[in-house]
């Protein structure tokens, strides 16, 4: 593997680097972004229950605001809902532009990577060939061991390149559309909430 690296010239520290990262990257928002964590159904169900046997105070409160990013929203619109409708709205959509922002971190540099790793790539193919280009001037055709190393670090710092930008490209894509999912999750949950706490919807909720 060493050699292989070596053999595809300097472009391919940075394209290894860009690998490392996005591996830990994907890594980290496989964890944090499981519907589990931001959205556990259990902390949900015991928060109606509170609400319905009207056993909701400011402990109960804030254990909900710790336990989840969904939590934490639900938790902001409760604590103003005393002041009307439109405020309670209000303190949930703060809340949530804050959570959305948490759920998408990292996947900004995660999309660049799967832009800059190709172009990278390209970079080394280029050097290659005018490596190539310049042993054929110097010594003409006959070299062809020369020849052969040039091509081979255009060719491999391509592969290199591709390789990381596709998973990264496709694991980017994936993780945008779990946001969206979770993001109409939590939207879902909260409309609820507004409506059972004004009156407008009874609460259902099974064992409650």
């Amino acid at each position: 593997m060493f050699e292989l690296l070596k053999a595809g010239g300097i472009l391919m520290v940075p394209i290894v680097a860009c690998s490392i990262l996005a591996l830990a990257i994907v890594l980290e928002r496989f964890w944090t972004l499981r519907a589990s964590r931001v959205a556990p159904p259990q902390s949900i169900n015991e928060l109606w229950r509170w609400i319905k046997k009207k056993e909701l105070n400011g402990r109960k409160l804030k254990a909900l605001q710790g336990s989840s990013p969904l939590g934490r929203i639900l938790a902001g619109g409760l604590i103003n809902a005393k002041h009307g409708r439109e405020i309670m709205k209000e303190s949930i959509e703060h809340e949530a532009s804050q959570v959305i922002h948490d759920l998408e971190r990292f996947l900004n540099p995660l999309g660049t990577i799967a832009t800059i790793t190709p172009l990278l790539g390209l970079l080394g193919t280029v050097i290659g060939m005018i490596k190539v280009f310049a042993e054929i001037q110097l010594a003409g055709v006959g070299n062809a061991g020369n020849l052969a190393g040039g091509i081979s670090e255009a060719l491999i710092t391509t592969a290199a390149g591709l390789s990381v930008a596709i998973p990264a490209l496709i694991c980017h894509r994936y993780f945008i559309r779990r946001v969206d999912e979770l993001v109409v999750n939590m939207e879902q949950e909260a409309i609820k909430l507004v409506e059972v706490v004004h009156g407008d919807r009874e609460i259902d909720v099974e064992g409650a």
